[in-house]
C-alpha cells in the first residue's frame, strides 16, 4: 500500500500555527489506513472500512 493517496479534511487549512493537528486517511476498498498528518513518515494504524464507517457513526 506504499502508492496510497492519503486525504486530509478540507477543515485543516494547512495553514501551520496549530491548524496542522490533523490525521489523514487513505481508502481502498477493504481497507481504511489512518496517519497524523505531521508525522507522514511514522506509524500507521489499518483497519477494515467498516470499522472506520462504525466509528464515523458513533462520533456523528
Amino acid at each position: 500500500m506504499d502508492d496510497r493517496l492519503w486525504r486530509k479534511s478540507s477543515f485543516s487549512g494547512g495553514t501551520g500555527g496549530g491548524n496542522d493537528n490533523c490525521v489523514e486517511i487513505a481508502l481502498t476498498d477493504e481497507a481504511a489506513a489512518v496517519r497524523d498528518s505531521k508525522n507522514s513518515c511514522g506509524p500507521i494504524l489499518a483497519l477494515p472500512v467498516s470499522a472506520l464507517s462504525a466509528l464515523l457513526r458513533q462520533l456523528s
